[in-house]
């Protein structure tokens, strides 16, 4: 072993024996040497620091110290000028007869516990103690996935986070309401609807920091259909019928004429499906259009349908107009034109009979 390993040992065991401090203290009591009931011991107030930032930890020193160091409970961080630790975040700042400071950078939940700035005299040895409190952001670290359920079924969401000191937890259905609510770890939701269905937010909580995170829910339910409309079209014209349905997921539309079913350009028709709408649309409407039809709407969850009826509607010309009441064709329309004459012949006749 060469002389300069010799001298540094030689060195480390004169600090260790000169200090006399190297026991290992419980977490916030004051470090006092041993065999010296004359020692200067100061407790200093707790350092709170956030985590990722830089702490100092700094100590008065004096003319007459012969030896100086930073201890993190047993370990040797710096003595004097020499560097002990290994972590690369620890380095010395100052060091001259009024103070003694160093520094830990990018401070972590590890960093947190006692440490002793211990100073050897001519006289008796002096130590001062401070607790370093790491203050860490919450983080949620555990949360439900989105899910997709069927209206009826119950439902819990859970969210938890880490953090110092504790975070609280709250969820909120991010709704135009916001009437569902839960100050806890665990949202239940009972026999959910549909409308429940939507996104969930959890909220984390401390003094230093908040997370948020969502998750999404989706309720699937069977299709509700609106009621059909009926259309009246006069022959040869574009008519539509139009179905709408409220499903989860989206519902497949069927078309039906009495009990038979309609398919896409069968008989010059066209159906066009687009989300929650279908259209049957006829293009030159004929005599064999008019009647009766249905729409069904289906998805995995059930169905619905409705009915519409396609009319006919007579447009009026020039000449049914100027025929008045002819115009009307019904088991009574002779009736009706024979008493039309008569009273126009009473008319004429009415200023001859008066001279009798």
């Amino acid at each position: 072993m060469s002389v300069r390993r010799y001298f540094i040992a030689f060195y480390k065991c004169t600090v260790l024996l000169s200090l006399r401090i190297l026991v290992l203290v419980p977490a916030g009591l004051p470090v006092r040497s041993q065999g010296d009931s004359q020692s200067d011991n100061k407790v200093m107030d707790n350092i709170t620091v956030r985590q990722g930032e830089t702490v100092f930890l700094r100590c008065a020193q004096g003319d007459v110290v012969t030896h100086t160091a930073w201890l993190n409970r047993s370990s040797i961080l710096y003595a004097g000028e020499d560097k002990w630790s290994v972590d690369p975040r620890v380095s010395l700042v100052t060091l001259n007869q009024e103070e003694f400071t160093i520094k830990i950078e990018n401070v972590d939940m590890t960093d947190e516990g006692q440490y002793v700035c211990a100073v050897q005299t001519s006289s008796r040895p002096r130590t001062t103690s401070v607790h370093i409190l790491v203050q860490v952001p919450p983080k949620i670290i555990n949360l439900s996935r989105d899910i997709v359920v069927n209206e009826g079924s119950n439902v819990t969401l859970m969210c938890q986070a880490s953090g110092k000191p504790e975070p609280s937890i709250s969820w909120k259905l991010i709704s135009s309401s916001g009437d569902l609510a839960s100050d806890d770890e665990y949202l239940e939701i009972p026999s959910i609807s549909r409308q429940r269905a939507g996104t969930y937010e959890c909220t984390a909580v401390n003094d230093i920091d908040t997370d948020v995170q969502t998750v999404d829910i989706t309720v699937n339910y069977a299709p509700t259909v609106s009621e059909g409309r009926d259309v009246g079209v006069t022959l040869g014209q574009r008519g539509v019928l139009e179905c709408e349905a409220d499903a989860v997921p989206e519902a497949d539309f069927e078309w039906y004429k009495d009990d038979r079913r309609i398919f896409n350009g069968f008989d010059g028709m066209e159906i066009v499906n687009t989300g929650s709408l279908s259209k049957l649309t006829f293009f030159n409407v004929s005599d064999g259009d008019y009647g009766n039809y249905t729409c069904v709407a289906i998805n995995k969850l059930g169905s619905s349908n409705t009915s519409f009826l396609l009319y006919v509607v007579i447009e009026p010309t020039s000449s049914t107009l100027l025929q008045g009441p002819r115009a009307v064709q019904d088991g009574s329309g002779g009736a009706m034109g024979v008493h039309s004459h008569t009273c126009l012949l009473f008319i004429v006749f009415l200023p001859f009979l008066l001279r009798f």
